[in-house]
Formats: C-alpha cells, structure tokens, sequence
C-alpha cells in the first residue's frame, strides 16, 4: 500500500498555521516536526507559496466536510457544537484567515470557506433557534456574529461549555430583533 508522502507535511503545515497563522509556517520547524530532511520538503512542494496554496486548498476540502455535517445535523447544542469541537484546527485555521485577509489568498479562501460553511449554519440557524426574520436580516447578523466568534476563539476556550454558552447568548441577542 502506498502512502501520501505529502501528508504529513501538509497536515503539519495546517496545524502550525491554525495556531501561529503563515509567521509559523517554517519549513526548518515543520522539518523537524514530521522528521523528514528538509530537502524532502523541497522535492514534493518546490517552494513554501506552492505549499501554501496547497494548505489553503485543504482547508477549503475540510470546510465542505463541515458543511456536509452541518446540514445533517439536527440541532445546535449538542449537534453543530460537538461538530465545531472536533473540527477545531479548521476553526483556528480560518480565524487565521480572517487576520491575515489582507493577503489576497487568504481572503478568497476566507470567502469560499465562509460560504461554504455559513450557508449550512444559517439553515441550522433558522431551524434550531426558531426565529422569524428574514433570510437577508439572518445573514446580517451570522455575519457580525461570525466576526465576534472568530475575535473570541482559541485553542483553550473552542470547548462544548465555552460553545454552549456562547450560542445560548447568540440566541438571546437574536430573538431581540424580532
């Protein structure tokens, strides 16, 4: 059986930058990390902006994988949550996005992801929190909602509790403008 070579780099890569954002992604640190030469690093990707992009086109597939449970999912608490905790480095992973947008890579893989993954939350939305506004009036709000979600996450605080509350508090503040 053959194995993706590539794997490891890549999986590492994306864990260092959800944490550290693209300062992290050094190939000397993620070398030592998988415990491969660095040269090997240059046989599979050529230079760190193809890795990048080869990232980014990770996090996009991992996105359509969240957005997929998402639409399965019936619920907020515990449905979506327990899906957003296990996809926690995807998380951390866009947050980075969000703060590093003013690189243009990053902020067209920040769009596609949110579109991807916020069509699928709003529906669940909708569903979960009963609420009788508009399609337009409920993207208004996910989307300040989804700029104070990613100023407010962590490593340390992306947990069923910390969500439980937070989406609790969303819903208060939702069924205000209605």
């Amino acid at each position: 059986m053959k194995t993706n070579t590539k794997e490891p780099w890549i999986l590492t890569g994306y864990d260092l930058f959800a944490k550290e954002g693209p300062k992290g992604i050094k190939i000397e640190v993620i070398a030592k990390r998988v415990s491969i030469s660095k040269s090997s690093f240059y046989h599979h990707f050529a230079h760190l902006d193809l890795f990048l992009e080869l990232l980014i086109e990770y996090h996009l597939q991992q996105s359509h994988i969240i957005a997929d449970k998402e639409n399965s999912a019936k619920n907020i608490d515990p449905e979506l949550i327990d899906i957003l905790v296990k996809h926690k480095t995807d998380l951390l992973f866009n947050r980075q996005l969000r703060i590093n947008r003013e690189h243009k890579l990053y902020l067209d893989a920040l769009v596609k992801s949110n579109k991807t993954v916020g069509d699928a939350f709003v529906m669940l939305w909708v569903k979960d929190f009963d609420l009788k506004l508009s399609r337009k009036q409920l993207q208004g709000i996910f989307e300040l909602a989804l700029d104070n979600f990613y100023l407010r996450i962590n490593a340390e605080n992306l947990n069923h509790q910390w969500l439980s509350e937070y989406f609790a508090n969303l819903k208060r503040i939702a069924k205000n403008f209605v």
